[in-house]
């Protein structure tokens, strides 16, 4: 019997120390988010003019990934799918437009863009894109933000990675792609709902341009300083 036992924590063991490796110390995803769109300034848009999606324009596909630069961006970054037209998919809800919660997780902003299948979702300074793209898979693969500890300058942060798949309008997210489903997103009245994995419901309303407080991300998560 406690060899059984052992033998199970040193599975355990193995389980955990493997996500931690994947988590913290595998290697960053390419940084393959167009270098404009990330040095631009969407903070001074008005997302309340949201485009037309009538298919005179770019495609999804033809729009490279946004993700995340290092462990979040500095500052408001503009549109990843600016000139994308491509209709939205007839199972999808059309979420796009900035948001900030009125309860639930209050101070939360985020924006979300969509075209086509793709989804992008960017809020304190991530940015996950999910769906056809000119450069990478479809599930998002970037970092999360939370900054565990730093050796000299380099910051070790989260990784993150998700399938994002539609549902009668409401916005799935599977973990890793094959994992549990942890966030949903849908609406509700003109509301957008946003449920996540550790049982949280946040209610957002749509708002026109970026508050000043979200225009430099403050750092997420536990820093500590080994060197």
């Amino acid at each position: 019997m406690k060899g059984l036992v052992k033998r199970s924590l040193a599975g355990l063991s193995l389980i955990a120390l493997a996500a931690f490796a994947f988590l913290y110390l595998s290697p960053r995803p390419p940084l393959t988010i167009n270098p404009e769109t990330l040095a631009g300034d969407g903070a001074a848009l008005n997302y309340c003019t949201l485009p037309a999606l009538d298919g005179q324009g770019l495609r999804a596909q033809d729009i490279p990934k946004g993700n995340t630069p290092g462990c979040g961006y500095d500052h408001f970054p503009l549109p990843i799918l600016e000139g994308c037209r491509e209709p939205l998919s007839a199972d999808a809800a059309d979420l796009r437009g900035l948001w900030q919660a009125v309860s639930g997780k209050l101070g939360h902003v985020e924006r979300i863009e969509q075209c086509g299948r793709r989804v992008v979702i960017t809020t304190a300074g991530l940015i996950h894109d999910g769906g056809p793209n000119a450069t990478a898979g479809e599930s998002t693969n970037d970092t999360e933000g939370s900054v565990l500890f730093t050796l000299g300058s380099r910051a070790f942060c989260g990784r993150s990675s998700a399938t994002m798949t539609w549902d009668a309008g409401v916005l799935n997210f599977h973990a890793f792609g094959w994992g549990p489903l942890v966030v949903r997103r849908y609406l509700e009245g003109g509301a957008l709902i946003w449920e996540y994995a550790d049982g949280s419901v946040t209610r957002m309303e749509r708002i026109c341009t970026l508050p000043e407080a979200h225009r430099t991300p403050q750092p997420r998560g536990l820093r500590l300083k080994l060197l």
